[in-house]
C-alpha cells in the first residue's frame, strides 16, 4: 500500500463519532454546503494521472490532483472534461469536483459530472479500499455506486481515484445574443431545445439572451441561419459564467444567492431580486434575502423543481428538504458506507 493510502487509513481508523474527519482538497468549495466539522484530512498529497487513454476518451486521476493539470492533461489531446466543472479558485481538485457535483454552462448540453463518472476508487470507514464501475461506459458492475459520490459532499467516504470519460473538443464555437424578456427567452430555449441545434450553454440575464453553439462550421452556420440573432465570438462571458465571474453574481448587494432547479418549461417564478437563468431554463439563480427562503422554496416546490442557498445567509438550512422516502435511502446509504458518522458529518443535512 502506497505511503499516502496507508496514512489515510491510520487517520480514518483513528476517526471517531467525536473526532470526525473534515476530508478537503483545494478547499475552494469549503463555503458550500453546511458548515465542515472535523479534523482537516487534506487529499492533496495523494495526486497524478493514474492512466490516460486519449483513444478510449478516458481519464483515471487521484482524487488530490489539480483540476488544471487534468484540464491541461486533455487540452494537449484536444479534449476536455465536457461537463465544465467550476473551480472558485485556485487548487481545485478531481476529488472536490465530483464530491461537490456541480457543472458549468454546457450541463444542458452534455449531462452532469455524475454522467461522466465511469468508476471509483473509495477507502471506506474501515480504511478497506473498494473499487466501484471500471473505465468504459458498458462495464456497469457496481456503476450506480461510482455515480452516487458526484454531489456526497464526501459523506460517504474517502474519494482516492475516478475515472472519467471525456470528449474531444469542439470545432468551432460561436455566441448568438437576442434582446428579450424573461419569458419570451423561456420560450425561445424550450423552442430550440426541441429541434436538432447545436447548443452547448445558455444565459438570460436582465433582457439579453446569449446562447452557445459548438460544433463542425456548417452545424453553426445552418443554425446561426435558423435562429437569428446577432453573433459575438464570446469565451470570456461562458468562463465568467463557470466561475460566478460575471456581473450578476457580483450585484446581490451582500444578498445570499439561491439556486433553483426546475423544469425548463417552468414559467417566470416572480422572486424579489436579480434573476440570471442557464441550461435552457433548467438552473434559475436568484438574490434574495435569507428570511425569504419559505417564499423560494415553496415557489420552487409549485414550479416542479427545489431550492438551495448556494452562498450567504445562514448554513443550517443550505439544501432543500427531502421527502420521507428519499430522506429514509439517504440515511441508508450513509450508514451502509460511513455507520460511525466520521466522514464529513452534517455536511449535507443536519442528521448525516
Amino acid at each position: 500500500m502506497e505511503q499516502e493510502l496507508q496514512d489515510f487509513r491510520e487517520r480514518i481508523l483513528a476517526a471517531t463519532k467525536d473526532k470526525p474527519l473534515r476530508i478537503r482538497g483545494g478547499g475552494t468549495k469549503d463555503w458550500y454546503g453546511r458548515e465542515p466539522r472535523g479534523e482537516l484530512l487534506d487529499t492533496r498529497a495523494y495526486r497524478g494521472v493514474v492512466s490516460y487513454e486519449p483513444t478510449e476518451l478516458v481519464i483515471t486521476v487521484k482524487s488530490g490532483t489539480p483540476l488544471t493539470e487534468v484540464e491541461a492533461v486533455l487540452a494537449a489531446q484536444n479534449q476536455m472534461l465536457a461537463f465544465e466543472p467550476p473551480h472558485f479558485g485556485e487548487g481545485a481538485t478531481v476529488g472536490g469536483m465530483v464530491a461537490a457535483g456541480l457543472s458549468g454552462p454546457s450541463r444542458q448540453a452534455v449531462g452532469a459530472v455524475r454522467d461522466f463518472v465511469l468508476g471509483a476508487v473509495l477507502m471506506d470507514a474501515k480504511g478497506e479500499v473498494l473499487h466501484f464501475g471500471g473505465q468504459v461506459m458498458k462495464n456497469v458492475a457496481g456503476y450506480d455506486v461510482s455515480r452516487l459520490l458526484a454531489g456526497s459532499m464526501g459523506t460517504l467516504g474517502l474519494i482516492l481515484e475516478v475515472s472519467l470519460k471525456v470528449l474531444p473538443r469542439p470545432f468551432e464555437e460561436t455566441t448568438l445574443r437576442f434582446d428579450l424578456a424573461e419569458g419570451d427567452a423561456i420560450r425561445k430555449l424550450n423552442e430550440w431545445g426541441g429541434q436538432p441545434l447545436p447548443i452547448s450553454a445558455s444565459v438570460w440575464h436582465e433582457g439579453m439572451l446569449a446562447v452557445r453553439l459548438s460544433g463542425a462550421a456548417a452545424a453553426l452556420k445552418g443554425a446561426r441561419s435558423r435562429m437569428g440573432g446577432q453573433e459575438a465570438h464570446d469565451e470570456k462571458l461562458w468562463q465568467d459564467l463557470r466561475e460566478q465571474r460575471h456581473a450578476f453574481f457580483a450585484a446581490g448587494n451582500g444578498q445570499p444567492l439561491w439556486r433553483l432547479s426546475v423544469p425548463t418549461v417552468a414559467k417566470p417564478l416572480g422572486l424579489p431580486g436579480q434573476t440570471l437563468i442557464e441550461w435552457g431554463g433548467a438552473q434559475r439563480w436568484v438574490h434574495a434575502d435569507a428570511a425569504d427562503a419559505a417564499t423560494i422554496r415553496t415557489s420552487a416546490a409549485k414550479a416542479g423543481g427545489h431550492a438551495t442557498l448556494f452562498r450567504g445567509g445562514a448554513r443550517d438550512d443550505v439544501f432543500h428538504p427531502l421527502q420521507p422516502a428519499v430522506a429514509t435511502i439517504h440515511r441508508r446509504l450513509k450508514n451502509a458506507f460511513d455507520p460511525a458518522g466520521i466522514f464529513n458529518p452534517g455536511r449535507m443535512l443536519q442528521d448525516d
